[in-house]
């Protein structure tokens, strides 16, 4: 891997820059069980990736429950997970590390994620790292979410940087295919409390955490 191969770097955001899988875990199991829809942690392994509507209209399909709507199920959930945030959130191994070199040698840093708008707000407020991307952008704001490549070509658009001069971060598989989806370059650090998944390995690289990343630059 060459950096000179890259002129923008695009970051997912959940289980990659933050260990935040496991809190949408506890808020969604948290609020699923108080609407009467009893899944677990496990279950959620099925929707990896997806926006938090997606998600829902997922399980509402799959499942079911009464009285409550799921526009009143996902803001339930997006209010739980802000407070997890806020309250736990930490970067990852070798993010703040990561992103002060690629600053360094002028590589501009895009991020690109399912998550709602409020929530990237949350995450880059409490890891004190908002200044550092050049441009951020949500599903929230394209007709389709991931594996769709829609938001990583519109923060390629915005950074000014052909696509195919762009390298994605991603933990997921529905993530891979849609930075691959967008003709970019993939790395994959896997989320470590997911099941192994033998697809990921349609990424062009894969590493452990993100400080082995930095070092194959070095």
């Amino acid at each position: 891997m060459k950096l000179g191969n890259f002129e923008a770097v695009i970051f997912d955001m959940d289980g990659v820059l933050i260990d935040s899988e496991p809190l949408w875990k506890i808020a969604m199991e948290e609020v699923f069980k108080s609407v009467g829809c009893p899944l677990t942690k496990k279950d959620f392994q099925k929707t990896v990736g997806l926006r938090i509507d997606e998600v829902i209209e997922f399980w509402f399909q799959e499942i079911g429950w009464n009285n409550v709507s799921p526009k009143e199920v996902e803001n339930k959930i997006i209010d739980r997970m802000i407070a997890l945030i806020s309250e736990h959130g930490k970067p990852l191994k070798g993010v703040l590390e990561t992103l002060d070199f690629l600053r360094s040698k002028n590589i501009k840093i895009g991020l690109g994620t399912s998550s709602y708008s409020v929530l990237i707000e949350a995450v880059l407020n409490t890891l004190k790292i908002a200044g550092k991307f050049d441009f951020v952008h949500s599903a929230e704001d394209e007709k389709y979410g991931k594996p769709h490549p829609a938001v990583y070509l519109t923060v390629a658009e915005n950074l000014e940087v052909s696509p195919r001069k762009c390298l994605v971060i991603e933990d997921s598989l529905n993530g891979i295919i849609s930075g691959k989806a967008a003709q970019m370059k993939v790395v994959c650090i896997p989320e470590k409390t997911h099941n192994p998944e033998p697809k990921l390995s349609i990424s062009d690289w894969m590493f452990e955490d993100m400080n082995q990343f930095l070092s194959s630059f070095r």
